[in-house]
């Protein structure tokens, strides 16, 4: 049986990869979640656009999202 995917967690949303495929994603309809070390604009925006965005990272975070994303640029 197939799953389909429903919520996406970003972890490192606030880059510009990652938060242009999340905005995409989130104009798709997706429930979208995400965190980031600092707040900044693009994770200002994001949020105005219905994400949940996290400061810092925390497996809570993670919630039920179906699928995580992880940025290259988190260590």
């Amino acid at each position: 049986m197939q799953r389909k995917v429903k919520s996406i967690h970003f972890v490192g949303i606030g880059g510009i990869g990652m938060s242009g495929i999340a905005e995409v994603l989130l104009n798709l309809g997706y429930a979208i979640t995400g965190s980031d070390l600092n707040e900044t604009d693009i994770t200002h925006r994001l949020a105005s656009l219905g994400a949940k965005v996290f400061s810092g990272h925390q497996a809570s975070y993670l919630g039920g999202a179906d699928v995580v994303v992880t940025s290259t640029a988190v260590k």
